[in-house]
């Protein structure tokens, strides 16, 4: 093993090199706008936040979400099941267009009254951290219904848009189609009527359910 022998001369020597990389450190911090400092530690936090998301391999939210959305499409739903929602959340399939926690209870809580039996019976999960503190899960499903003694069988793909570990956004995509909107029709006069159609279905059925009253125990 080769030794290296240190002499007062190049403690010193070192010393004085640190105390220059300090110095010139203080000089060039000070030389930047104050503004641009904040910029560069949120620039930091945000790199930060992106990591410690993209980390959490053990810790997906879609373990902690997907118990609650098959209830939903269990027909056997409980108030603390929409606690994965921010207030303000959306939920929207080929039917319907609910704005906030409430007509989402109703859109969901409507499926026991028009149908026998609802489930999901199939599903694969995907999840992403699309940027800090926003994360998207794909579930890739095959929905059952009975209606009227009928079977009904379903391909869906539904979309759930997170912030910080609630949901914001979530669709259902029938057959894995996007939605029909202004946006991805080529009238957009029509798919404008399309989302006033949704919307006015989601309206009647939130006032058939009692506004999101969540059933007695």
């Amino acid at each position: 093993m080769k030794s290296v022998i240190r002499t007062p001369s190049s403690f010193l020597s070192e010393s004085r090199i640190n105390t220059l990389r300090v110095s010139t450190t203080l000089f060039l911090l000070s030389a930047v706008p104050k503004h641009s400092r904040v910029v560069m530690d949120q620039a930091s936090q945000n790199k930060q936040r992106w990591e410690n998301d993209a980390s959490k391999g053990s810790q997906l939210y879609s373990d902690q979400i997907m118990p609650h959305i098959l209830n939903l499409y269990g027909a056997c739903a409980k108030a603390q099941d929409f606690e994965i929602y921010v207030p303000h959340a959306t939920f929207e399939d080929p039917l319907m267009c609910a704005h906030g926690v409430k007509q989402i209870k109703s859109a969901f809580y409507s499926l026991s009254k028009v149908f026998s039996e609802s489930s999901i019976v199939e599903y694969t999960i995907d999840e992403k951290v699309t940027s800090p503190g926003k994360n998207q899960i794909l579930i890739d499903n095959k929905q059952h219904y009975k209606f009227l003694g009928r079977d009904i069988d379903m391909i869906s793909l539904i979309v759930l848009s997170l912030e910080d570990g609630k949901v914001v956004r979530h669709e259902d995509r029938w057959n894995k189609k996007p939605l029909l909107n202004r946006e991805t029709v080529r009238v957009p006069v029509v798919g404008r009527l399309i989302e006033v159609a949704r919307r006015g279905s989601m309206l009647a059925t939130h006032a058939l359910m009692g506004f999101g009253k969540d059933p007695s125990p």
